[in-house]
């Protein structure tokens, strides 16, 4: 059978609806494109409404790909994008970019997006009419679950860059409006019943977004959704989960649902892709190391400039609302996942606390959390928790 043409001139062109239909529109593919190229640690360029930046992720930066970087900017001079709390880190409250002295090293340039203490020089550096398209280039490297620093340089909105040279470009305003539209995306993939230890029954539900993540629904016996359903917002912990890490106690969460569940008869965990509380397993690797050194769970998020906790769960919300849950006694410490999930949509019709062992390995962290981000647990927070239910001032 002869290929068919589908080219900008043959006579098979497809009607645009059905190209919408089968890519979608123009700028969900320009970020999708986008991301596939930070991931690979590739530069693109982001548009504003009249400047542009050229931007590469920090992430895979060597000696290499900075010089290249440094002979594709020119005549421009590349500065680093950070966000407000690194900046904060760095001792430069609010500023965005920073200049990069003559000389410095990929090594440098990793250690002021990365170290708690640094030793350079650094002046925050104008962004101007760049504003937009730098925020939109942090955004995407979270999206990619990188560090969100990037190295940028200004460039003419339509800059050519030569033939040999395909670099995506993507706008702005695209950015915000997918990452907008990832909740809506979901989709149910495919699901099976999957016999649990004990003998315990479940149905295993797989939800994909437009990003490529899995994220996975466990149906629990035979939850009544005409009642308020037990349920579990679980982010994915491959430390804890699996390898039964004693640095945190996401495992022991996890079994402890999983036996709340058995005794009320059934009920929901959702497994969420959020690992290490929305950063990604490269990134909660690096906020370990800054622990070690010193630095509590939420400065060493911040440290590295995202957020204590860069979680939302709106696709936790959509989640349940396509299993037909909408009403739900929430198995949860962090207040965050209550308000979170309330303001989404979905009714709490009281919580239930999951109070792990505290141990000599956890014992910071957890305090860290009891402290810092009001999660509750026991006495840690010298609050005593009942085994049951606690009504939800929502």
């Amino acid at each position: 059978m002869a290929a068919q043409d589908f080219t900008a001139h043959g006579p098979a062109t497809p009607p645009a609806a059905d190209m919408h239909d089968v890519f979608g529109s123009p700028h969900d593919i320009a970020v999708n494109r986008a991301l596939a190229e930070f991931r690979a640690g590739r530069p693109i360029v982001v548009a504003g409404d009249d400047e542009a930046l050229l931007a590469l992720p920090v992430e895979h930066l060597d000696e290499r790909r900075w010089a290249a970087l440094a002979r594709l900017c020119a005549p421009a001079s590349p500065f680093l994008v950070v966000t407000q709390q690194r900046s904060r880190v760095l001792g430069l409250a609010g500023a965005l970019a920073l200049r990069l002295a003559p000389g410095l090293s990929a090594a440098q340039i990793l250690s002021l997006a990365t170290d708690a203490k640094i030793d350079v020089h650094i002046d925050s550096a104008p962004l101007g009419s760049c504003a937009a398209a730098a925020t939109a280039a942090i955004t995407l490297a979270k999206m990619a679950q990188s560090l969100p620093a990037v190295l940028a340089a200004s460039v003419p909105a339509a800059r050519a860059f030569g033939a040999g040279t395909p670099i995506v470009s993507v706008a702005a305003a695209a950015v915000d409006e997918f990452r907008g539209g990832v909740p809506a995306s979901l989709k149910l993939t495919a699901q099976s019943d999957i016999p649990l230890q004990g003998g315990l029954s479940a149905r295993f539900a797989v939800f994909t977004d437009m990003l490529g993540r899995n994220q996975i629904a466990v149906i629990v016996g035979r939850p009544n959704f005409a009642e308020a359903v037990p349920v579990r917002l679980h982010s994915a912990c491959l430390t804890g989960d699996v390898f039964a890490s004693g640095r945190c106690d996401c495992g022991d969460q996890l079994r402890l649902a999983l036996a709340r569940l058995r005794k009320a008869g059934g009920g929901i965990i959702l497994y969420l892709a959020q690992e290490g509380r929305g950063l990604g397993l490269a990134n909660k690797m690096r906020a370990y190391q800054l622990q070690d050194a010193g630095l509590d769970t939420v400065d060493a998020n911040t440290t590295l400039g995202f957020e204590h906790d860069e979680r939302d769960y709106l696709i936790a919300a959509r989640m349940l609302k396509m299993l037909g849950c909408s009403r739900v006694l929430l198995m949860s410490n962090n207040p965050a996942k209550i308000s979170g999930l309330g303001d989404a949509g979905i009714e709490i019709a009281g919580s239930i606390p999951l109070v792990a062992p505290v141990t000599p390995h956890n014992r910071r962290y957890l305090a860290a959390k009891a402290a810092r981000a009001g999660h509750r647990l026991g006495e840690l927070t010298k609050e005593p928790l009942e085994d049951g239910a606690r009504k939800s001032r929502r």
